[in-house]
């Protein structure tokens, strides 16, 4: 059975036989990617990262979120790829907290698209 309608083939981009080189820590993310600020915000090791900002009050974790993302979609040189954001909160008298996740792509915190265009610029 066709994969495409009418039995046509259609033509495939090719792979690039070039790799390459990414600077990344032990987490596996980018050495120059801008990290959350505040000590309570933290970047996860997973597939899609979680990106989390913990605070006491919900619009001062949602501003340090945006906060992060401007600075890294510019770092990045396009949007930054977030798949989620997740809201969790604890209302509970004594220890109130809101955590606001972002779910990113790793590619992009690893610094995919910048080593792309650097080694395009210099023609790796």
């Amino acid at each position: 059975m066709p994969l495409v309608p009418g039995g046509e083939s259609r033509e495939t981009r090719g792979v690039s036989e070039y790799s390459l080189d990414l600077q990344l820590d032990e987490a596996g993310l980018a050495a120059e990617l801008p990290r959350p600020q505040n000590p309570q915000d933290q970047i996860h090791d997973v597939p899609f990262r979680p990106v989390q900002f913990r605070d006491d009050d919900l619009p001062t974790a949602l501003e340090r979120a945006a906060a992060w993302l401007r600075r890294t979609q510019e770092w990045l040189g396009e949007p930054v790829d977030v798949i989620a954001i997740h809201l969790d909160y604890d209302d509970e008298a004594g220890s109130p907290y809101y955590e606001v996740k972002l779910l990113c792509n790793d590619e992009d915190l690893a610094g995919a698209p910048v080593a792309q265009r650097e080694a395009a610029q210099t023609g790796d």
